[in-house]
């Protein structure tokens, strides 16, 4: 068992007050979005306060065990965050692994740089994630039925120029009208800038209802408040919105167009930097790439509630590869045998107190302390606390 530092992220986008909170800082009044735990290249964490996660890895690669080794070119394979949005963060998507396979050779073979501007897949990886909100959580993600969003802007009370705009939803549908509308949305032109204006100012007058519509009205001015005039945020009203409860998780397939609104959750991932923007950002919009990536299907998205496995341990039921999320709450005199052995694993805690042990070693995690244990390593955990857990879904 390794003490493990995380990577303070500050965009933005983030709150100035929840992750200081939980890691026990000072509010210095600047934003800070995420903190990183991992081996993620760009900013891996340190274990023991000294030595680089992916360095260690490196030297010693049984610490992530064989599963991590043989599919995953032995790299950590995942990447866990808590993250906490003061406002909405980029539309965006993340490829599959074959998708990112193609596009990653392909501007390879086209010279582009990895940090040049146009530079859309930074590596050949798939991108799943999951969201667990700690506070109340609110996120775009997933499209509405297109006839559902049509009538949405109907009873709005647009003018016939905004009418048009959506008009494919109902004259299509399905994928086809979803991506006309969607990509049309993406155009920076008078017509589109004044439909934006439209659709606000319509808005406005139903805020206060309290129905499918007025959700729809307030997502529109909440938009608009941060990115004022942007023809995109059209493209995001044809997004469901979600609002998770605290312990409630929202599983996001490669594809998936999102947008995290507020809040703050701990995040899992796979361990990929390829985020492919669809809009509410001034960096670069690759349309070609998101055609290609992004998946203009309806199905549901529902909340994801956790498993409970024993007292004390909740799974996240993913089933994905790259990894495997627990929740866990501690109750003293409660012990917790952690699951996942066959993996290194991270294990965080967000309130309380954790405390660890192998055999005869032991370590005492506070809220805001986190721990990388090795591949092989039977931990037992108790305490009077609330943490998560993280290990290679293969191995879960």
């Amino acid at each position: 068992m390794h003490p493990l530092t995380g990577s303070i992220k500050r965009y933005d986008w983030g709150s100035h007050d929840a992750i200081p909170a939980i890691l026990g800082l000072p509010d210095d009044g600047r934003p800070l979005a995420e903190y990183w735990l991992g081996a993620h290249p760009n900013d891996p964490s340190l274990i023991d306060g000294a030595v680089r996660l992916d360095t260690a890895i490196e030297q010693h690669p049984r610490m992530v065990g064989d599963s991590a080794r043989l599919e995953f070119e032995g790299r950590l394979p995942y990447l866990m965050k808590l993250l906490s949005a003061g406002r909405p963060l980029s539309l965006q998507a993340h490829p599959n692994r074959i998708d990112a396979q193609s596009g990653f050779d392909q501007e390879n073979h086209n010279q582009i740089p990895m940090d040049a501007p146009e530079r859309t897949f930074k590596d050949p990886w798939d991108k799943p994630e999951l969201i667990v909100a700690i506070t109340q959580f609110d996120a775009l993600a997933g499209f509405r039925d297109p006839d559902t969003t049509a009538e949405l802007f109907s009873q709005l009370g647009l003018n016939p120029a905004s009418e048009q705009i959506f008009a494919p939803l109902r004259n299509r549908g399905g994928r086809a009208g979803l991506a006309e509308v969607f990509m049309n949305c993406l155009v920076t032109d008078d017509d589109r800038k004044a439909a934006v204006t439209d659709v606000v100012a319509a808005a406005i007058n139903h805020v206060d209802d309290e129905d499918d519509l007025g959700e729809f009205a307030r997502t529109a001015v909440l938009l608009d408040e941060h990115f004022p005039g942007d023809p995109s945020l059209l493209a995001a009203l044809l997004l469901n919105r979600h609002t998770l409860q605290p312990g409630e998780g929202l599983y996001l397939q490669p594809g998936t167009l999102h947008s995290y609104l507020h809040g703050t959750g701990v995040e899992v991932m796979g361990n990929s930097d390829n985020v492919l923007r669809g809009g509410l950002t001034s960096k670069h919009i690759d349309p070609a790439a998101l055609t290609l990536v992004v998946r203009f299907t309806t199905e549901p998205i529902p909340p994801m509630l956790p498993e409970q496995e024993m007292p004390g341990l909740w799974r996240y039921p993913t089933d994905e590869r790259a990894f495997a999320c627990w929740r866990l709450e501690l109750k003293p005199g409660r012990m917790v045998e952690l699951p996942g052995e066959l993996s290194g694993r991270i294990l965080l805690a967000t309130q309380g107190e954790i405390g660890a042990s192998q055999g005869l070693d032991g370590l005492v995690l506070k809220q805001g302390q986190a721990a990388f244990l090795e591949a092989g390593c039977q931990v037992q955990v108790s305490g009077d606390g609330q943490g998560f857990l993280v290990a290679t879904g293969m191995d879960a």
